[in-house]
């Protein structure tokens, strides 16, 4: 892994949850990391953790949503050589009714989840792309497969994600770069766990973070698009017709899931 994908990998939302997942992976694999995340006390704390395993992290403390935070990420990783990209930092979904609903929060959705990840994708690239060899993760979610109600526009930008990593997967792979958008499901991070989602719900199919860590890594190589945690066929129906039928039947679902407001 490390000939392909490193010395370096840069996890953007590397500090808990999934992210963390991928950095302890990728530190026993022997890749040196790149931890970037808004909250200081679990960027320190994972930071800490894997470098106890040998390898050398760096942390990058931004927000993501600030004009400068390539910049800022840049002062951190110009001079390394970067052979991955995982791009993990898209929690923010805002739950309300888009009309009734705060613009501005709106637009930190679609500025974390596309504008952020296509500068990032755009600068780490191109450096790859250069190279010659390298891979690049995007972290979906099935919400990208389906519109929902009070997170439309989080539906919207993840089915953004993955139409991109499509297009950008054709481009890359003629110059040895894997891109990957890796969907997941129902997945026990601490985000999900603070949105006071209902786990314990009969039937539901809830993913460990390290697990869909691992299934990831371990289909970099099978882009452009792995549904993980055993949600193909949950993807699949989300994609077929006729449309008015699969969205309400997926909200009624999503009432029982979410907490009651």
């Amino acid at each position: 892994m490390v000939e392909k994908y490193g010395p370096w990998a840069v996890i953007a939302g590397g500090s808990e949850g999934v992210g963390a997942s991928f950095a302890h992976q990728l530190a026993e694999a022997g890749i040196n990391l790149v931890l970037i995340a808004r909250k200081p006390a679990p960027l320190a704390e994972t930071a800490a953790a894997v470098r106890a395993r040998g390898v050398e992290v760096l942390t990058v403390q931004v927000d993501l949503l600030d004009p400068d935070a390539l910049s800022t990420i840049r002062e951190v990783t110009d001079g390394l050589e970067i052979g991955l990209l995982i791009f993990n930092a898209g929690a923010n979904s805002y739950g309300h009714e888009f009309v009734t609903g705060d613009l501005s929060r709106v637009r930190g959705v679609i500025d974390l989840n596309i504008t952020a990840q296509l500068a990032l994708t755009h600068h780490f690239g191109a450096l790859m792309a250069a190279r010659g060899r390298g891979g690049i993760m995007l972290v979906g979610s099935l919400a990208g497969y389906l519109g929902q109600e009070e997170i439309s526009v989080y539906s919207a930008v993840k089915a953004f994600s993955r139409v991109f990593a499509e297009g950008l997967w054709l481009e890359m792979r003629e110059r040895g770069v894997d891109v990957l958008e890796l969907v997941l499901g129902v997945t026990r991070t601490p985000a999900m766990e603070r949105a006071g989602l209902a786990f314990d719900l009969p039937g539901l199919n809830v993913a460990e973070p390290d697990d869909v860590a691992r299934e990831g890594l371990a289909h970099l190589a099978d882009g452009p698009v792995w549904v993980a945690g055993g949600n193909l066929a949950a993807a699949e129906k989300r994609s077929g017709f006729p449309r008015a039928e699969l969205a309400l039947a997926a909200h009624e679902a999503t009432r029982k899931l979410l907490p009651t407001r």
